[in-house]
């Protein structure tokens, strides 16, 4: 007999199921288990009068251990979990499971770090599985977005031979006789993709950051997903299909978990309305000083500080409602040199804010050969990426694009730590498992 998902049981037949033992309550006379698989829950009820030759093997059965089981399933209305349960003629243990070594005292929360050290025990939780059901549904509402607007998914390199963007926070490798570097994005790859013809590309692939932040929203490798489309007349058309996918993919998680991410985190999701309010960096600096009394020095005005980050979610929702603010009007100095600049010198692109936490760097890409030579030649950076120049010697056509972290999104949704967030954690000070 083929095995069936929780959730795929036909009541009043037979079926086989297997899973994670949650729980199991093995009296003189009865046995009860609690049966998790991916899909959902299932009681196990053995009435050891009718079963005598089972015994051993539920004396034998752990929490966590991974058990098979045969026999009919009943609906009950003495059964709280799903109003069924399965009287089982078979059971068999698959894989015996010792005591979980990440189990702290009742009342008590295991360490994260801890928890990492075992994060394949860690991620048994109903909460995690939620978590990552959740991510898995939004990227590829994001993805579905993107297909049906005529983008096409590509595939870059993660290692490369020139240190990429500012060339700070690069992973330096040993390739062979000679140095690579892991790819801090794949934006000049995708900028390649314009310079081709591809017109709208999209991908999800690693990135990698050597950074030593420690904070709930930094990682060394995360999970980003980048886009690049031609034939844009300004950075604003890349925020309008920025806001348009995030709703998208929202709208799906709502529709899809909301009811589960109610009961088990307490939050509820929220479909943001369009447009996404937009605000001058300037202008925000002045509303924070004005209503919250919070003040800058005017040299730290060309970006957006971690405080000021963190306030821009009171000052979204007093002003316009909304949980997300695209900020424009960052300095040059704070700005990679390949944004276009308006004829003030000012970039052509923003920051994404949500629940206070940027989410995204987008903007509208210089993509004349000239000017963006010169504009890397301030930055120090012309002979680097000379490479990278190269792409715009042979016509390009004016583009633009973003990138935007799974992990982080996947952060702000449950309102969690990254370390939760991320399948994998990955930081200065771990490599395992």
């Amino acid at each position: 007999m083929k095995r069936v998902n929780i959730k795929n049981i036909k009541l009043s037949e037979v079926n086989k199921v297997a899973g994670f033992v949650e729980t199991i309550r093995n009296k003189k006379a009865m046995c009860f288990i609690v049966l998790r698989d991916i899909s959902g829950k299932l009681q196990l009820t053995v009435e050891k009068a009718n079963h005598p030759e089972l015994e051993d093997v539920l004396a034998q059965i752990t929490v966590d251990s991974v058990i098979e089981a045969t026999g009919k399933v009943m609906a009950s209305e003495y059964v709280k979990l799903n109003g069924m349960e399965m009287y089982p003629d078979t059971v068999k243990i698959l894989s015996h499971a010792e005591p979980s070594p990440i189990v702290a005292p009742k009342g008590e929360e295991t360490n994260i770090d801890l928890r990492l050290d075992y994060r394949w025990i860690d991620l048994r939780t109903d909460k995690n599985t939620l978590m990552f059901k959740t991510q898995s549904l939004f990227v590829n509402k994001c993805r579905e977005y993107l297909v049906n607007n005529d983008f096409i998914e590509i595939h870059t390199p993660k290692l490369i031979g020139a240190e990429s963007e500012s060339g700070a926070g690069v992973f330096k490798v040993d390739y062979f006789d000679r140095n690579a570097f892991l790819a801090q994005s794949p934006q000049f790859y995708k900028q390649m993709a314009m310079a081709a013809g591809f017109e709208r590309i999209f991908e999800t692939g690693p990135v990698f950051r050597a950074e030593k932040f420690a904070s709930r929203k930094h990682a060394t490798e995360f999970t980003g997903l980048d886009l690049e489309f031609s034939y844009i007349e300004s950075y604003k058309d890349v925020m309008k299909l920025e806001e348009e996918m995030i709703q998208y993919g929202l709208k799906a998680v709502k529709e899809v978990y909301g009811d589960q991410i109610k009961a088990l985190f307490d939050i509820d999701v929220v479909v943001p309305t369009l447009p996404f309010p937009v605000m001058d960096l300037h202008d925000v600096y002045d509303e924070l000083e004005k209503r919250y009394g919070y003040k800058v020095d005017e040299s730290e005005k060309g970006d957006l500080t971690t405080e000021g980050e963190r306030m821009v979610e009171k000052l979204s929702k007093d002003m316009f409602g909304h949980e997300f603010m695209f900020i424009t009007g960052y300095s040059v100095d704070v700005r990679p040199f390949y944004h276009m600049r308006d004829e003030n010198g000012v970039p052509c692109g923003y920051d994404l804010i949500w629940k206070g936490c940027e989410i995204t760097t987008g903007a509208q890409r210089e993509h004349r050969y000239d000017i963006l030579k010169k504009q890397a030649e301030e930055k120090g950076l012309d002979k680097d990426v000379k490479f990278y120049l190269d792409f715009f010697k042979y016509g390009c056509p004016p583009h633009g694009g973003f990138g935007i972290g799974v992990d982080r999104l996947t952060m702000l949704i449950f309102n969690e730590g990254i370390k939760d967030a991320m399948f994998i954690f990955r930081g200065p000070d771990r490599l395992n498992p």
